[in-house]
């Protein structure tokens, strides 16, 4: 009996251990921005530049480096548009270009700027822009995803190749014909519209293609359209034509440990102080992939709160982040760690909690009414 009260002591005590270690918050682990430039012109033989600055959450950037990225049909290229993502940067070219053709030649000055790299695997536009590398279709994702952002009519143009060297670019309707191509226009007809083709590759931005040219040797290529683009929204980059400011945002959590089905609240402060803004949420389980788990908005003083209800138990990784405003770059808040505790687990607690009890009482008791045991006095030696 002694010997199982000490086991279940025992086992009560580690328990018990390795839930203080649990309650123990961990460092928050910080997040950072990625920064990338590029130069414009205010039109394709125009003298006026301009720099175009962007930046993009580590967390935004991390989001979709997780996300799947198969393509079981030509089909699936239209996901890797995504024009919420990079509507600042859409928002940010209104304030130069009014008339479309030179919006969309802007684009094209963008793509041709990023470094030009074959066979790369599909990705994100966030990720191509980050890792600053690329090939046809992914500056055909960024290019189609900052169109439709701007609200023009956009497709993706597919072509097989016979040499198995796939090729795709865009093609954009517009309500003129391009009048500064410099070569034949090259057009497609798409649901009754006339959509005239844009070439995304190329390394020279300032003499590179424009709306309505590109190369001849290319066949009747096969139109996707982008109607089921960015099924999901998520957080966008941030965009300036000055000098972006640093902002910080903070994530405060009520507990570093509840029980599973619980409900944690979330609260934190922007910096600058902007009311209305946007803060998306971003958990991750366990170190599975970034998922958007609430959007709130912050109030007057730039404060926001939410709660998440928490049905799964283990190991959470919560972030908060903000895309930015006018100058001010987008931020994520540092990394914090929860852990969501099983409701099974919590019973096992409970009941080896009791049964050390017990058995701790059984033994106090068992110690206190054992009767002592005297050893024998030897016999007397007769003198």
């Amino acid at each position: 009996m002694i010997e199982r009260s000490a086991k279940a002591f025992y086992a009560t005590f580690t328990v018990t251990f390795i839930l203080i270690i649990l309650s123990i918050p961990p460092s928050p682990v910080l997040a950072q921005n990625y920064s990338v430039s590029y130069q414009l012109l205010n039109h394709p033989d125009g003298a006026t530049f301009y720099r175009l600055n962007i930046a993009i959450p580590e967390t935004l950037y991390d989001y979709y480096t997780q996300q799947s990225h198969t393509l079981a049909e030509t089909s699936d290229f239209a996901r890797y548009v995504t024009p919420y993502t990079l509507q600042p940067i859409a928002n940010t070219l209104d304030d130069i270009y009014t008339d479309n053709e030179d919006f969309v030649n802007a684009i094209l000055m963008i793509v041709h700027q990023i470094p030009y790299t074959a066979g790369l695997d599909v990705k994100y536009p966030v990720e191509t822009m980050t890792e600053n590398e690329g090939d046809c279709d992914l500056f055909s994702y960024i290019a189609a995803s900052v169109i439709k952002a701007h609200g023009l009519q956009v497709i993706l143009l597919y072509y097989e190749q016979p040499d198995d060297q796939a090729h795709m670019n865009i093609a954009v309707h517009l309500q003129h014909e391009p009048t500064d191509a410099r070569t034949s226009i090259h057009s497609v007809t798409y649901a009754n519209n006339k959509y005239y083709i844009a070439e995304c590759t190329g390394g020279n931005w300032q003499d590179g293609w424009r709306i309505g040219e590109c190369p001849d040797d290319l066949n009747q290529p096969q139109v996707i359209p982008l109607e089921d683009s960015e099924p999901q929204v998520t957080g966008q980059v941030t965009a300036s034509l000055q000098n972006l400011i640093t902002s910080t945002i903070s994530v405060s959590v009520s507990s570093t440990f509840i029980i599973q089905e619980g409900t944690l609240t979330l609260a934190g402060q922007l910096s600058p102080t902007f009311p209305n803004q946007t803060v998306t949420i971003y958990t991750r389980i366990n170190g599975q992939p970034w998922q958007v788990a609430d959007t709130t908005t912050t109030d007057q003083a730039g404060r926001y709160t939410t709660s998440l209800y928490l049905e799964n138990a283990g190991i959470y990784d919560i972030r908060a982040s903000w895309s930015g405003k006018d100058k001010y770059a987008a931020a994520d808040s540092p990394t914090r760690t929860i852990t969501i505790l099983s409701l099974f687990f919590i019973i096992l607690i409970t009941m080896l909690t009791v049964v050390a009890c017990i058995s701790i009482a059984i033994f106090v008791l068992t110690r206190r009414t054992a009767q002592p045991f005297s050893e024998p006095l030897p016999p007397e030696i007769p003198t």
